[in-house]
Formats: structure tokens, C-alpha cells, sequence
């Protein structure tokens, strides 16, 4: 089992920066799964924001490419998501994901389908 907490998340104005940890834990290891982001607004589907696949590649959603950015620190186990020029469409909860059962799908879908989940946090972007 993996346990993920996020921390991080609150509320900013429009052009404001977050940063995202999330802490990885249990007794399986994450160092070969993909770890990534995805967020979730009430009453919308689950949208796959960003990726590490565990081999050096990461994957973002074109709403956020150039503004998030995705590490990842296989020793401490965690993965943070900064997130620069923030704008209301960004608010949502986002959670922190562990996935290592669906390695044919594509890297952000896998977020969203992920084995691991963390219990979320919540980002509010005033305009």
C-alpha cells in the first residue's frame, strides 16, 4: 500500500504562484510508478495536469504547460507541482496520484486512473 499526502494548496490572486508537495509513503515502492497531479472541479471530470513517469519524462496538460512545473525526488519520495501565473480557471482541488497497474495508458490519464490517491487540496485562484 502507498499512502500520499498533498500538502500545500490555499489561496492566491490571479497571477500568484503555489507550490504543491506531496509525500509518498508505505510499504510499496513508488520508485518505478508514475506520480503526478491531476485536479478536480465539482460537477466536472477528473482533468490530468501533470506527470513524472519515473524514467525522466514529464507530461502537462496544454492549460498548464509553461506555467506548472512538475519535480520529483525519488529519495525523499515526493513529488511538488509549482504552479506560476495562476488564473481562476486553475482553482480546483488537486490531488496527488501514485499509478503503477496502468502503464499502457498515456501519462496523464494514468493520473487520473491511478492505483494511489491522495486525499486532495484545495487551490482558489481569485480573479
Amino acid at each position: 500500500q502507498v499512502q500520499l499526502v498533498e500538502s500545500g494548496g490555499g489561496s492566491v490572486q490571479a497571477g500568484g504562484s503555489l507550490r504543491l508537495s506531496c509525500q509518498a509513503s508505505g510499504d510499496t515502492s513508488i520508485s518505478r510508478m508514475l506520480m503526478g497531479w491531476f485536479r478536480q472541479v465539482p460537477g466536472k471530470e477528473r482533468e490530468g495536469v501533470a506527470a513524472d513517469d519515473s524514467f525522466g519524462s514529464t507530461s502537462y496538460a496544454p492549460s498548464v504547460k509553461g506555467r506548472f512545473t512538475i519535480s520529483r525526488d525519488k529519495f525523499r519520495n515526493t513529488v511538488d507541482l509549482q504552479m506560476n501565473s495562476l488564473n481562476p480557471d486553475d482553482s480546483a482541488m488537486y490531488f496527488c496520484a501514485a499509478d503503477g497497474l496502468h502503464p499502457y495508458m498515456r501519462s496523464l490519464s494514468r493520473t487520473v486512473h491511478a492505483d494511489y490517491v491522495g486525499q486532495g487540496t484545495q487551490v482558489t485562484v481569485s480573479s
